[in-house]
C-alpha cells in the first residue's frame, strides 16, 4: 500500500466531533472530488459520484452525522463504489444551501476539517523515503486560493502550478509536509513520515560526510605523491646537501612517512614546527624541483 493511501485511510476514519467541522469536511469532499450536487429538479434519483470508494464512504458517514439523510439505512443501499445515492429533493436542496455557505471555514478547527476533506478527495503525498511532495489538485484558481489560505493560516508555505488545466497546490519541504499532516490530524502518518524523514536526512548527512572525507583523502594522497616526486628530483641534484637543514629534514621525513599529515610531519621535526612551517618547506622543495 502506498504512503498516500495509508494517509487517506487514516483520515477516512477520523471525523470531527462538531457539526460545523463535519459540514466543512463534507463540503470539501464534494467540491474537490469534482462532483456536482444534482439540482433536484429531475425525476431521476439524485446521485453524486466521488473520487473512489474511500471518499464516497466518508461522504456517506458525514451525511448521516450532519443531515440524517439515510435514516439508519444500510450503507449498501446507497453506496455503489464511488457513487452515492442521496435522499429526496428536500434534503438535496438543504444540503446544497449549506455546502454553498461561505461561513463553513471561519474557525481553525473547520479549516483543519476542510483541508482533510480536500486531501481525501484530490490530494496525494509521496513516500518520504523517495521524495518530499504533497499536493491537492483543485478545479480552478479560486479553490486553490482557499487551500493556500488555509495552509497560510497554519504558517505553511505552499506553491501553485497549472497541470492539465487544473490548479495544483503543492508543498516540497519535508518539515512543511509534516505540519500539513498535523493540521489534517493524520497523527499516525505524521509520526511515520517524520521518522522516515529523520532517517533519510541522517543517511544523506552521513553520505555527504563520507564523500567529503573521501575527497579530502584523495587530495591528500595526490599532494603526497607530488611532494614525493619533487623531493626525489631535488635529492638527485648535485647541490642538494647545500640546502638548509630544515628543508632537508622535511624532505627526509616526507619520504619516510608518505601518509603523514602536515601536522604530524611538523611534530616529528627537531625542533617541532607548525603546519604552516611544514607547508612552506614543502613549497620550497617544489619550487626547487620546478626550477631544476
Amino acid at each position: 500500500m502506498s504512503f498516500a493511501k495509508e494517509v487517506k485511510e487514516e483520515l477516512s476514519r477520523h471525523t470531527g466531533s462538531s457539526r460545523h467541522c463535519q459540514l466543512a469536511e463534507l463540503a470539501a469532499l464534494i467540491a474537490y472530488s469534482g462532483a456536482k450536487l444534482p439540482d433536484g429538479n429531475t425525476e431521476d434519483e439524485p446521485v453524486i459520484e466521488l473520487e473512489n470508494e474511500l471518499t464516497s464512504g466518508k461522504c456517506f458517514t458525514l451525511l448521516v452525522k450532519t443531515f440524517n439523510i439515510f435514516k439508519n439505512a444500510d450503507a449498501g443501499q446507497y453506496l455503489s463504489g464511488s457513487k452515492l445515492k442521496l435522499g429526496g429533493p428536500d434534503e438535496l436542496r438543504m444540503l446544497s444551501q449549506v455546502l454553498d455557505s461561505d461561513v463553513l471555514i471561519q474557525k481553525s478547527c473547520c479549516m483543519r476539517a476542510y483541508l482533510r476533506g480536500a486531501f481525501l478527495a484530490a490530494g496525494s503525498v509521496s513516500d518520504p523515503d523517495k521524495s518530499y511532495h504533497f499536493e491537492i489538485v483543485c478545479r480552478d484558481a479560486g479553490s486553490a486560493a482557499v487551500i493556500k489560505d488555509i495552509l497560510k493560516h497554519f504558517d505553511i508555505k505552499a506553491g501553485e502550478i497549472i497541470r492539465k488545466n487544473h490548479n495544483v497546490v503543492y508543498i516540497k519541504e519535508g518539515a512543511a509536509i509534516v505540519d500539513a499532516l498535523g493540521v489534517m490530524e493524520a497523527h499516525v502518518a505524521l509520526m511515520d513520515y517524520e521518522n522516515a524523514r529523520i532517517l533519510k536526512e541522517m543517511r544523506n548527512s552521513l553520505n555527504r560526510r563520507v564523500n567529503c572525507e573521501t575527497a579530502n583523502i584523495g587530495k591528500t594522497v595526490t599532494a603526497s605523491v607530488k611532494q614525493t616526486d619533487d623531493i626525489k628530483k631535488v635529492m638527485a641534484m648535485p647541490d642538494y646537501r647545500q640546502l638548509p637543514y630544515g628543508i632537508r629534514q622535511i624532505a627526509d621525513l616526507r619520504l619516510k612517512y608518505p601518509d603523514a599529515s602536515l601536522k604530524e610531519l611538523g611534530e616529528m621535526c627537531d625542533p617541532p614546527i607548525g603546519k604552516s612551517g611544514v607547508n612552506h618547506r614543502l613549497r620550497k622543495l617544489s619550487d626547487i624541483a620546478n626550477k631544476g
